[in-house]
């Protein structure tokens, strides 16, 4: 058997969703907007999901929006913090159970609807989450999420590389190797979805200044978690230079600056033989040439 895939430290992602459990209600403002658009989307589908999971559920943003939309009967939430479960429940008062997303608890063809909102991009082997996933499903049955992707904080990343090569003389892990548009779709259909759609939204939060940003990202439990990252706390003046980087790099004419956010969209469905599926090669009935008229027939 191969060795697992650790690009994060999924140890103290747990730890880090335990914390931010406990003030949630005061940072969690980009789950409650992708948890808007999510159910939104859920919203464009006429088929009804009776039995729904959500992965990664976080303080119960989803569960709150998205009440009985898709035709939901049971809606459980899940998450790998036990914190983060807790306050689910309390939240909306849904089910909740402590489960990693990385070894789904699910038995085979038993779930309607897998949505998740803004906690895959932190899971090391994707490919092998969305395999599980598919198998999860009933046949036709739909997988829905978001994650973010390499767009995110591009600028705070830079400004905290230069700042910290001029502080400290060097610079440690910062990027994570979130998965990008282009590929998403390229992922589901490797693990056996069909009909895979990939989207993507930017989202731009203003902030007065970079530390502010930095202090909500902690407060989100959405900082570096890569596993190879420095253990050593980053020095005052190193985040302090960083701000004045991003400062002086992206600041608007009032003084303040904004954060992007790039969330991924994916939507799949387990295959069923009532999906449509393409024609096979050279069974068209119209050619070509007659569809595009005289243009065709110059090229």
């Amino acid at each position: 058997m191969a060795d697992p895939i650790t690009v994060f430290d999924r140890d103290i992602l747990k730890l880090r969703r335990d914390r931010a459990a406990t003030k949630a209600k005061d940072f969690n403002f980009l789950f409650a907007e992708t948890a808007e658009r999510l159910a939104d989307r859920l919203d464009d589908t006429t088929r009804k999901f009776p039995l729904a999971v959500d992965l990664g559920c976080h303080s119960g943003e989803l569960g709150k929006i998205i009440g009985t939309r898709g035709g939901i009967e049971t809606f459980y939430q899940s998450d790998i913090s036990h914190g983060y479960a807790t306050a689910a429940r309390a939240n909306n008062g849904k089910g909740t159970l402590v489960a990693d997303e990385e070894f789904l608890p699910f038995a085979e063809g038993s779930l309607d609807l897998i949505i998740s909102n803004l906690s895959l991009h932190w899971v090391n082997d994707l490919p092998g989450m969305l395999l599980q996933a598919r198998r999860a499903l009933k046949p036709d049955g739909l997988f829905l999420a978001c994650l973010l992707g390499g767009e995110t904080l591009k600028d705070l990343r830079e400004a905290l590389m230069t700042a910290e090569a001029e502080e400290e003389g060097g610079v440690s892990p910062r990027v994570s190797p979130f998965v990008d548009v282009k590929d998403a779709g390229a992922l589901l259909q490797r693990s056996g979805f069909a009909l895979p759609v990939v989207d993507a939204d930017d989202i731009y939060i203003d902030y007065p200044d970079a530390l502010k940003l930095m202090r909500d990202l902690s407060g989100m439990g959405e900082s570096n978690l890569i596993a190879k990252r420095s253990r050593k706390f980053t020095k005052r003046s190193t985040l302090a230079r960083a701000a004045a980087i991003y400062h002086e790099r992206h600041a608007r004419t009032d003084g303040r600056i904004h954060a992007k956010f790039q969330v991924i969209y994916l939507t799949a469905w387990a295959p069923d033989e009532s999906q449509p599926k393409p024609l096979r090669r050279g069974t068209g009935q119209v050619s070509l040439v007659d569809f595009l008229g005289d243009d065709a027939k110059k090229q």
